[in-house]
């Protein structure tokens, strides 16, 4: 299911939207005698093995691979969640139950069975399930669930979800963005991508573009102490604590049958996919070898802490990520690339940018286009303010909907069944800056990212790894995959009126908590 921008959750109008957005999505299939018979797991081959060979360089290094297509992101979490031996530890802003989240659960439910702990942390805000159906996985004797600060969707009525954002709207606002994935604490993957079929090219209309980074190794520590601090904080609530009647019992024998059922139905999940997973070892292997992996001296992972900050500056107030953030920028010295969906500036990093291309710096964006942005509220304050920040002396490029690349980003085997190319977005949050140090991570550059979401970023001091991303940067600023906007031409003519005219009533929405 496509999500249709952000901040049609955070505003009080969009509580009526929350009845049909939790409208419980069918996971039945016609029963087969052997609908899992097709699924072996290989006992042969452990994450430990696999690892090695590369032990010596954790220690005291981080190996970091950067994920850039969708379908090459899903194999690599379905993977090392089929072969975790200890731990799986997952924090996410958005988690669905369309197709890729049946099939994650799936693979994290045959993951519990094997004895391997899993926690699941998800802010509440966007979650797209049924309660019940979260408390029969959190029933799982092996499965815990937290809901990251309740109290506008899950367990609550209509009238307590309005009453929140009226008595405590900044409360309400302060959403958990992070994006985790940790395997036995020594594989870690975070970037911008959520759980959901349109972050991994499996949606037919509307399909991200993305990018996560694999990392091993000393960096991890810091990912794991973070996620052991959202975890044990009193924002993140036990989900049976939001259910006036929780499942108590553990999951009995046939619990997840249907769910089973679901996800090795070849219709839903098909033979190829799980072919390319089952080859995943090899293709490691050869990322290993071939050096693909790099192993970097230094990397910092920087995560707000939960709650982001006091409050004592209103809606304003920052966090580590956004300092660390502002620091990159302040010390460049050539050259500044950004990705970000989402591009609504404030004085403060208009200022910075400006500053920045007086002392020579020069800076590039790649933004949504009004054509292939979800999320209109916040291109209609970028929109207000795009010819402000081009006289700072930044350019600015604009994604286009059908970017020429997509055909070869979009990976999926899926795409390759439809008569027809799915609208391609933006969703990468990363900057290159002076060529050498690459920030990938769950940033949008935007003043919820800023001052009221939680966010994590990787900063990596590595060449090479730059190199790699700027290439691709590099191609999606050519003509054929986005436009250049200047102070005399903008492509929002590329949409319909209806669209545009959405766009416009939107400027209302104080920038704040965009």
């Amino acid at each position: 299911m496509r999500k249709f921008g952000k901040l049609n959750f955070y505003i009080i109008i969009t509580l009526f939207m929350f009845a049909s957005c939790t409208q419980q999505k069918e996971t039945s299939q016609e029963p087969t005698s052997d609908f899992c018979d097709s699924i072996h797991r290989n006992d042969s081959i452990s994450l430990s093995d696999e690892l090695k060979d590369v032990a010596h360089l954790m220690e005291h290094k981080t190996g970091v691979h950067v994920l850039e297509d969708g379908a090459g992101s899903m194999i690599a979490r379905a993977w090392l969640t089929e072969h975790a031996e200890k731990t799986i530890d997952i924090q996410y802003f958005i988690f669905s139950t369309d197709n890729i989240g049946l099939i994650a659960c799936d693979y994290l439910v045959r993951a519990a069975d094997r004895g391997v702990k899993v926690r699941i942390l998800v802010d509440d805000i966007m979650v797209d399930a049924e309660l019940d159906d979260i408390l029969t996985m959190d029933s799982h004797k092996n499965i815990t669930i937290k809901i990251y600060n309740p109290g506008v969707n899950l367990g609550k009525n209509l009238f307590s979800k309005a009453k929140k954002f009226i008595t405590d709207f900044r409360s309400a606002n302060q959403r958990m963005h992070n994006k985790t994935f940790i395997v036995d604490d020594k594989v870690v993957i975070t970037g911008g991508r959520n759980i959901a079929d349109e972050y991994f090219d499996y949606d037919h209309q509307y399909n991200f573009r993305d990018r996560d980074v694999l990392l091993l190794g000393k960096e991890t520590n810091k990912v794991v102490a973070s996620f052991d601090e959202f975890w044990s904080h009193s924002l993140s609530v036990d989900v049976h604590e939001l259910s006036d009647n929780p499942l108590t019992a553990d999951a009995g024998e046939n619990t997840f049958d249907r769910l089973h059922e679901y996800a090795c139905n070849p219709e839903n999940f098909w033979p190829q996919v799980r072919s390319r997973i089952e080859n995943f070892p090899m293709a490691f292997r050869e990322l290993k070898e071939t050096g693909a992996i790099a192993w970097v001296d230094k990397v910092d992972f920087v995560s707000d802490v939960p709650g982001k900050n006091d409050g004592t500056n209103g809606l304003g107030g920052g966090g580590l990520s956004t300092s660390a953030l502002i620091d990159l920028v302040k010390n460049a010295k050539e050259s500044i690339d950004i990705q970000t969906p989402y591009l609504i500036t404030s004085d403060l990093s208009q200022g910075l940018f400006r500053e920045a291309v007086q002392r020579g710096v020069k800076v590039r964006i790649l933004t949504n286009s009004l054509a292939s942005t979800d999320n209109v509220e916040a291109f209609s304050s970028y929109q207000s303010d795009r010819n402000t920040l081009l006289q700072t002396g930044v350019k600015i490029f604009e994604f286009r909907p059908d970017a020429a690349e997509r055909t070869k980003m979009m990976t999926g085997e899926l795409q390759k069944t439809l008569d027809h190319k799915p609208i391609f977005g933006l969703h990468a949050k990363s900057m290159v800056v002076d060529g050498h140090t690459t920030i990938i991570g769950t940033f949008n550059l935007d003043p919820r990212s800023a001052n009221l979401n939680t966010e994590c970023v990787t900063i990596i001091h590595s060449e090479e790894i730059s190199k790699q991303v700027l290439k691709g940067m590099e191609e999606e600023f050519k003509p054929e995959n986005s436009w250049e906007t200047t102070v005399d031409f903008n492509p929002d003519s590329e949409v319909n009126n209806l669209k545009r005219v959405k766009t416009w009533t939107r400027k209302i929405l104080p920038k704040e908590i965009l």
